[in-house]
């Protein structure tokens, strides 16, 4: 949360430099930490930010999900706010948009690509991840987890409109969906930096993206 207002002007201002008009939506998961009001206050300071707090914690995906529901533009980033990813590195997103993909998404794994800081066990469990997706699921993507994803917005507000996993596995089903879809996905080497405030914990969330990736595989989700 400390970080969010920090984040929160930088993007602004490096939109407003390039002269088109943008919305920010902020979504906050139902915490009780302040940051419902943190937004609030920053929506009242930045006339393109729209703010919204859902009743009770539901995870990552939904969070996403509802922000997506209420987009209104061409294009559709998710962004995590812990400024991990640099907002200048979204025209390389935009060069994959405008060479015919209706997806494209950040990645750490590709040519290109630059990783700052990532703590050993961190990159460690994170190729674990992404190779099991990438067998079992998604062949090709080497890195599904990237929070940087920019869609067309009819695709986003569709695909999102299906979303079943509200937690962090919510990327692999979306991008599943897509797929099946016949949506074109193009994965993009950036420079990401590691940010010490991600929410994930391996011990907790790990078996649980691991039993999503499961559900994926046999159908139990994903298929509607």
């Amino acid at each position: 949360m400390r970080r969010l207002p920090t984040s929160v002007a930088g993007v602004a201002r490096w939109l407003l430099e390039r002269g088109r008009p943008f919305e920010i939506i902020l979504v906050d998961d139902g915490s009780s930490d302040g940051t419902g009001a943190l937004l609030q206050q920053l929506a009242r300071e930045y006339p393109q930010v729209r703010a919204k707090t859902l009743p009770r914690n539901r995870g990552k995906g939904r969070a996403s999900a509802e922000g997506v529901d209420i987009s209104r533009g061409s294009l559709v980033l998710l962004f995590d706010a812990d400024a991990s990813m640099p907002i200048e590195e979204l025209p390389k997103l935009e060069g994959a948009i405008a060479a015919g993909a209706d997806i494209a998404i950040a990645s750490r794994a590709v040519l290109g690509a630059r990783e700052i800081d990532q703590p050993f066990h961190r990159r460690l469990l994170g190729k674990a991840f992404n190779r099991l997706v990438r067998v079992t699921l998604l062949p090709g993507l080497r890195d599904t987890q990237c929070g940087f994803k920019l869609f067309r917005g009819e695709a986003a507000r569709y695909l999102f409109s299906q979303l079943e996993i509200d937690r962090f596995a919510f990327d692999v089903e979306i991008l599943l969906r897509a797929r099946r879809s016949g949506r074109r996905v193009s994965e993009v080497g950036v420079r990401w930096l590691n940010s010490d405030a991600s929410s994930v914990s391996p011990l907790r969330d790990g078996g649980r993206m691991v039993w999503d990736l499961a559900r994926l595989r046999v159908g139990s989700v994903g298929r509607s």
